[in-house]
C-alpha cells in the first residue's frame, strides 16, 4: 500500500513540475505578463513627475554620480550648469504662471520667520523673494548649516529634528 501511494505522490510531484515548466508554453497572455512586468523600468506609477519634480531629480542624480564616482568634476560642472539653468527655467515658468493669480488675489504682509535670511556665499541674497537656489551660479542658498534630506528646509544649528517635517538629521 504505501508503495503504490509513493507512486502517486511522485506522479503529481512530477505532472506539477511538467506544468510548471510548460506554463508559459500553454498560456500566453500570462507569458506576456511576466515579460510586461521584467521589462517594466521599476517606475513608481504615483512619482510625481511635473517638470520641476523632473529636474530636481536629474540635479540630484548627478550629484549621486559624481558622489559613486560615476562622473567626472568635468562633466558634472557641465551637466550640473546645463540642469541647473534648465531648472531655473521651468521654476521660472511656474512662478509666473502663479504670479498672475497672485497678482489678483489680495496681498498679505509677508511673515518674518525666526530663520536667518538665505544668502548665496559668491552672489549673496537673492533677486526673488522664497527662492532656494541662486538664480545665477544655481547653487543652494545658505541660511543654515545644512537643510533636511527630506524636505530640504534650512536647519538650525546643532538641529536634530527638522524644524518643518520633524524627521531627525543626520549627523
Amino acid at each position: 500500500m504505501t508503495g503504490v501511494l509513493e507512486l502517486v505522490a511522485g506522479v503529481v510531484l512530477a505532472a506539477g513540475a511538467v506544468l510548471f515548466v510548460l506554463r508559459p508554453i500553454l498560456q500566453p497572455a500570462w507569458a506576456a505578463a511576466l515579460e510586461a512586468a521584467a521589462a517594466d523600468d521599476g517606475e513608481d506609477p504615483g512619482e510625481d513627475v511635473s517638470p520641476t519634480a523632473v529636474a530636481l531629480r536629474a540635479l540630484k542624480e548627478i550629484e549621486f554620480d559624481r558622489a559613486t564616482g560615476k562622473l567626472s568634476d568635468g562633466d558634472y560642472e557641465s551637466l550640473k550648469a546645463r540642469y541647473t539653468a534648465e531648472a531655473v527655467a521651468v521654476m521660472r515658468e511656474e512662478a509666473g504662471e502663479t504670479a498672475t493669480v497672485a497678482r489678483s488675489a489680495p496681498r498679505s504682509p509677508p511673515v518674518l520667520s525666526g530663520l536667518p535670511v538665505a544668502t548665496c556665499p559668491v552672489h549673496g541674497a537673492p533677486q526673488e523673494p522664497g527662492a532656494a537656489f541662486c538664480s545665477a551660479c544655481g547653487r543652494r542658498l545658505q541660511a543654515a548649516s545644512g537643510f533636511c534630506g527630506r524636505c530640504g528646509a534650512p536647519l538650525e544649528r546643532d538641529a536634530q529634528f527638522c524644524h518643518r517635517c520633524g524627521s531627525r538629521v543626520a549627523a
